[in-house]
């Protein structure tokens, strides 16, 4: 046993030591292009905190004028703070929005139109995973309506905006988990059958499958738009679950910073040359098909309701699936 014991300790100890050559490899790409935003105006949902704040880090140093748009607007004002003190760029703004209450969308929409003539990127980053069930204050559940309804009806309201200021871009942040996703459209809210792992699942996927049918209806409008998988990265959106809070902390040495977890959204935001690619799923790291995709998927799964959550079936189909399914970098 003391032997058992011995190795495993040196393992985990080993591990540790090549943590961040690990977390290097997982990292991904990085956006490499030195495009300037003078004179652009961003909007960036849930900016606050985590992905969104080093996403606006990054354009307000490239120049743009930025919108933290943000349900706690506290914290937002002290992000955006932080933010021109780094970057020198006086035009980091914030704005009262919370997803889960379309008034607030629609009133932020209104203030938002009434201030600015233009809008050149749109990015929906703001999110919440693994929450008890709750509802929206329309009466959606909440994943659902936070993560997929709330940027819907924000993205609608903005589209006009977005077309007038063209070439401008839509960037929707998704995620891996949405390969395990479903529109279940007969209980779209999770009256019948509820599991917080799943939900954030199938909001993910109507991510997806939003961005692909806007591409569809934007063509010609000189708007393009993308989902991304930003990775696995540190961050608050699992705070709701205590397991996951748990695992987070101990494979942290492995998991993306925030600003490398932002690079997907970056590229998407700012890389020349992807308007034929408008609908397309985003991915920055090293994996290569589906098949691969899946164990992360399941991974996730596992881990938000525990083994058993899956039947036999629904786990072979999920590590069967083989291709390339999304476009690295």
């Amino acid at each position: 046993m003391m032997v058992i014991l011995g190795l495993l300790t040196s393992f985990l100890s080993f591990l540790y030591v090549i943590a961040p050559s690990i977390r290097k490899f997982f990292a991904g790409g990085v956006c490499r292009t030195d495009v300037q935003l003078p004179g652009k105006v961003v909007v960036i949902t849930g900016a606050n905190t985590g992905i969104g704040k080093e996403t606006a880090r990054e354009l307000a140093r490239r120049g743009a004028r930025v919108y933290i748009a943000c349900r706690d607007v506290l914290k937002g004002e002290s992000a955006a703070s932080e933010i021109r003190a780094d970057t020198k760029n006086s035009q980091v703004l914030v704005r009262k929005l919370d997803l889960s209450d379309t008034k607030s969308i629609r009133a932020f929409a209104e203030g938002f139109l009434a201030e600015e003539k233009q809008l050149h990127i749109l990015i929906n980053n703001a999110g919440v995973m693994m929450c008890p069930y709750s509802k929206t204050a329309d009466g959606f559940e909440t994943h659902l309506g936070v993560n997929h309804l709330g940027h819907f009806l924000l993205t609608h309201l903005l589209l006009e905006r977005l077309k007038e200021s063209a070439p401008a871009r839509v960037v929707n942040l998704s995620s891996v988990v949405h390969i395990a996703g479903k529109i279940r459209f007969h209980d779209l809210q999770g009256e019948k059958s509820y599991s917080r792992g799943f939900a954030y699942c199938h909001s993910k996927l109507a991510n997806v499958l939003f961005t692909r049918e806007l591409a569809k209806k934007l063509q010609g409008t000189g708007v393009t738009t993308y989902s991304v998988h930003p990775g696995i990265v540190r961050s608050e959106l699992v705070r709701h679950s205590f397991l996951m809070c748990l695992l987070w902390r101990l494979f942290s040495p492995f998991l993306k910073s925030a600003r490398e977890g932002a690079q997907t959204s970056l590229h998407c935001a700012l890389a020349e040359g992807l308007e034929p690619l408008s609908g397309k799923y985003f991915r920055g790291i090293y994996i290569r098909n589906l098949a691969r995709e899946a164990f992360l998927a399941l991974f996730y799964i596992l881990t938000a309701r525990g083994p058993g959550c899956l039947p036999g079936p629904e786990i072979t189909k999920l590590l069967s699936v083989c291709g390339p399914s999304a476009v690295s970098f």
